[in-house]
């Protein structure tokens, strides 16, 4: 089995090219940032841009290709974005088609693709720091919930904030706040502790995406606003096409997450 932890981004890239992992992404390439991916026709590119500007928390911009360029030249300029993520997801009017491998059939010359921060570039920080992160301990997706935290509106896109959620145990709390806290590229510090319900989540074992995760005595569930925003927007505003990674299945850069670290 490979050591995907310790492998290069450009080396784990060619196996999701090449179809050897189709898999979530949380744990691969230690030390190096992952991101989300939403891909919109040029004529919605700037209302798209505006929302993420105005929700930052949710939706931190990492790159933004050229319109028909699928290279993400800030942060991976030997990648392509229609081949380098495990699965894809192709929504129409809103409404979630299929779920792909590559998205090569239905690129167009006018797509803009958005790179947004994941709170996967973090996880390892957390676990330098002794904290588990229990996803990676069970091998599956981390688990993420709609809100009933409204994003601001920016012209055709509003809807609810998503949120991801990891079980930390109580005496760790203070210190995955501060570490986190220092990643506000890749949504930064939480946005609730402890108390689901306070942010309309009903039940906290059945999650809206990835995986149910076990939570342990001791611990406390931790909310990170997530990536996987533009799909639960996608859902509201219902685009004509949006094409989106499946959740937990990010785009690995070739940038240090310590670069996004702002001390």
């Amino acid at each position: 089995m490979k050591d995907t932890a310790n492998m290069s981004p450009a080396e784990i890239r060619a196996m999701i090219r090449n179809n050897e992992w189709i898999k979530p992404t949380s744990g691969m390439a230690k030390g190096f940032t992952q991101a989300n991916l939403a891909i919109l026709k040029k004529d919605l590119a700037f209302e798209f841009l505006l929302f993420c500007q105005r929700n930052p928390k949710p939706c931190p911009i990492l790159d933004v290709t050229e319109p028909g360029s699928p290279i993400p030249r800030l942060i991976a300029p030997e990648a392509d974005i229609r081949t380098d993520i495990p699965k894809y997801r192709i929504y129409r009017s809103g409404e979630l088609a299929e779920e792909v491998t590559d998205i090569m059939k239905y690129w167009e010359d006018d797509m803009v693709a958005f790179l947004i921060g994941c709170s996967f570039t973090f996880e390892h920080p957390l676990m330098n720091n002794g904290i588990p992160v229990r996803h990676i301990e069970e091998n599956c997706n981390v688990a993420m919930y709609k809100t009933n935290i409204p994003c601001v509106k920016a012209g055709r896109f509003e809807g609810p904030m998503v949120v991801s959620m990891r079980p930390i145990p109580e005496k760790d709390v203070v210190r995955a706040v501060q570490i986190t806290s220092r990643f506000p590229a890749v949504h930064g510090a939480p946005i609730q502790i402890g108390n689901p319900a306070r942010i309309g989540i009903k039940d906290i074992n059945k999650p809206d995406f990835g995986d149910r995760v076990t939570i342990r005595e001791g611990e406390v569930p931790v909310f990170w606003a997530c990536g996987a925003t533009p799909q639960a927007i996608a859902m509201e505003v219902k685009p004509e096409l949006m094409i989106t990674h499946a959740p937990g299945h990010m785009f690995i850069a070739d940038v240090l997450d310590e670069q996004y670290s702002v001390f």
